[in-house]
């Protein structure tokens, strides 16, 4: 029981060491809101919390393709970007990917080591189907940069 703990503070102590979002840590996947249903874990009580990440930097970042959450499950961190799925809508993600990595090495740097390294921490999940045809180049150029567009994220 006490290594959860340990499991829970660290992401805490990340996202309460990080000014963008130091007051967003949200319980279980509590930040995802609805969309926590796009989630499924093995162990739901290995989830050590939520942001709901482009709320929480929107007066910052009004302007900017913001990700939307992340989460922390095992000690790892992954990002949720939940949006159309649909060929046209490929580069406004990899706009939001690339606005989190930036922030991510500039104004998040301990949540940025806290991310998943086993398998890739970025996932596309789709909002209202899934339009994006597995052998197209949009499909490809989404894989290659590393976010996986899938329906629902499920993790062990």
């Amino acid at each position: 029981m006490k290594k959860n703990k340990s499991k829970a503070s660290a992401f805490k102590k990340a996202v309460e060491g990080t000014p963008d979002i130091a007051k967003a840590h949200k319980n279980g996947l509590q930040a995802l809101g609805s969309y926590s249903t796009k989630v499924k874990l093995g162990n739901t009580s290995e989830c050590s919390g939520s942001v709901d990440l482009d709320e929480t930097t929107k007066p910052k970042y009004p302007q900017d393709n913001r990700w939307d959450y992340i989460f922390c499950y095992k000690k790892e961190v992954f990002f949720i970007e939940v949006h159309s799925a649909n060929t046209g809508e490929v580069s406004t993600v990899l706009r939001k990917l690339q606005w989190l990595k930036d922030w991510l090495n500039t104004k998040a740097p301990e949540i940025n080591k806290l991310k998943c390294k086993k398998i890739g921490p970025y996932f596309w999940v789709q909002s209202n189907g899934f339009h994006i045809p597995a052998g197209s180049p949009q499909h490809r150029q989404a894989v290659q940069n590393g976010i996986k567009p899938v329906a629902c994220v499920n993790l062990p």
